[in-house]
């Protein structure tokens, strides 16, 4: 399974791909304006510190917004991905831009329904946002279940974001179930790392190196 960050912040962006294990960044437009920077130029920044996919979204609701949008997003590197939101007038632009060769992203998912559309709109990627499906009582990664079960069914090579994430329990369900993808916030990735007993085991291994006769 492939790692994304959900961030768009530079630091925190910069930390986790040290880490060797990020493959790309996904941002939406409320964590774009968290960091008080012009889109374009914060886009260009992170899509220089790595070669992976950089999710970049539209606000256009009208399909010919959206793709007047997204050529324009898409001169800004090679490896962005313009980010539509899951409605008529985006699965318009979808087939549109898989037209273009430009990679879509599928956004704000939240039915299996609406991401068999996805796919045969020609997306390159689906992003079900399962934290927010918990947040009224649904089962988020039943979800990505049954996704996973249909683009089996059928071949498809939409690609599927699990997005929404909020803990570690989610990012392992998503790779059990076989999931291509999770985008993770920095904080849930640093979760990830961390585990008491690794913790106590080093310090453990520091003592005892003292103990060493030198």
């Amino acid at each position: 399974m492939k790692i994304f960050i959900d961030s768009a912040n530079i630091k925190e962006i910069k930390e986790a791909v040290s880490l060797g294990v990020v493959d790309g960044v996904t941002t939406n437009p409320t964590l774009v304006a968290k960091e008080s920077r012009p889109a374009k130029q914060l886009l260009e920044e992170i899509c220089a510190l790595l070669p992976g996919p950089v999710s970049a979204e539209v606000i256009s609701l009208e399909s010919s917004g959206m793709v007047a949008e997204a050529r324009e997003l898409s001169r800004i590197a090679k490896n962005i991905v313009v980010k539509v939101p899951l409605i008529k007038e985006g699965l318009k632009a979808a087939a549109i831009l898989a037209k273009e060769n430009i990679k879509t992203n599928v956004t704000l998912c939240f039915s299996a329904n609406q991401a068999l559309l996805a796919a045969k709109a020609g997306a390159d990627y689906v992003s079900p946002f399962i934290g927010r499906l918990d947040d009224i009582s649904q089962e988020g990664m039943a979800l990505i279940r049954d996704i996973r079960q249909i683009f089996l069914n059928y071949k498809f090579k939409t690609q599927i974001i699990v997005a929404s994430i909020r803990n570690p329990v989610h990012v392992l369900e998503a790779a059990k179930i076989g999931a291509d993808i999770a985008t993770i916030p920095f904080s849930v990735i640093e979760q990830l790392i961390k585990h008491p007993l690794t913790d106590i085991g080093v310090q453990r291994f520091i003592e005892d190196y003292k103990k060493i006769p030198k």
